[in-house]
């Protein structure tokens, strides 16, 4: 089995629980106006890589990964176009006792039967999910990432009928994300969830402006500044309240 792969990252800190083996995917079908990762975003393309290719470079940090009660993230890009590839990835680590985390905006959720039936068989292996919840309004998230939010959010409701561990992250972009009666709806939505371990506000950078520059793109948030340590504290506290 073949995904086409990004990057891999041997020492990720910041994707789950513990020291994580993050594998980037290729491909995504969000804009969002922040990415810091837009050289993800072309579907088909990165580096073609076996199942037992990772297999083979993750066990070689093993020690360091159980040691510190990490596993593997897969991140994006959108992990969630290619669920055949994370299925058997998902199966050999969970054979070698791996603990499993998918990365995900739900971006690419679908009703259909062939997509349900993939992802249902991707769960069973899928110890954690950290689902990106980037607005609650439905017409801001589609200026925010070119499409508008309702299977997003219908992802997270499936996700927490079925029990799948989750955290919530929400990226911060003042005068984009950080209204306070939508963080009000999103905070009220995320305790509408019975999934949900954690909530994590993450500020807005742009340590990935040079990208898009060297993809010949716009940056359109070139002048927003990140927000500071007290607001996303206070945003944090929103979400999470009650």
């Amino acid at each position: 089995m073949i995904g086409n792969i990004h990057s891999i990252e041997t020492f990720g800190t910041v994707d789950g629980p513990g020291i994580r083996y993050v594998v980037f995917t290729q491909g995504c079908l969000l804009r969002c106006q922040y990415c810091h990762n837009a050289d993800t975003w072309e579907i088909g393309t990165g580096k073609q890589m076996s199942v037992s290719e990772i297999m083979s470079e993750l066990h070689s940090y093993l020690p360091f990964i159980e040691a510190s009660g990490g596993g593997i993230t897969v991140s994006g890009g959108e992990p969630l176009l290619q669920i055949p590839f994370l299925i058997e990835l998902f199966k050999k680590c969970k054979e070698a006792g791996i603990h499993t985390t998918i990365d995900s905006s739900g971006g690419c959720y679908s009703n259909s039967p062939l997509f349900q039936e993939q992802l249902k068989v991707l769960l069973q292996y899928t110890d954690l999910v950290l689902l990106d919840l980037k607005q609650i309004d439905k017409e801001k998230h589609k200026r925010l990432t070119g499409l508008t939010n309702e299977h997003i959010l219908t992802f997270a409701r499936y996700l927490s009928e079925n029990e799948i561990p989750v955290w919530i992250r929400h990226v911060l972009v003042p005068t984009i994300s950080d209204d306070e009666q939508d963080l009000i709806k999103l905070g009220k939505f995320i305790r509408s969830l019975t999934n949900v371990e954690k909530v994590e506000v993450l500020p807005y950078h742009k340590l990935g402006v040079y990208k898009w520059e060297a993809l010949g793109l716009e940056y359109p948030l070139k002048e927003i500044e990140p927000p500071s340590e007290e607001t996303t504290a206070r945003a944090l506290r929103i979400l999470t309240q009650n």
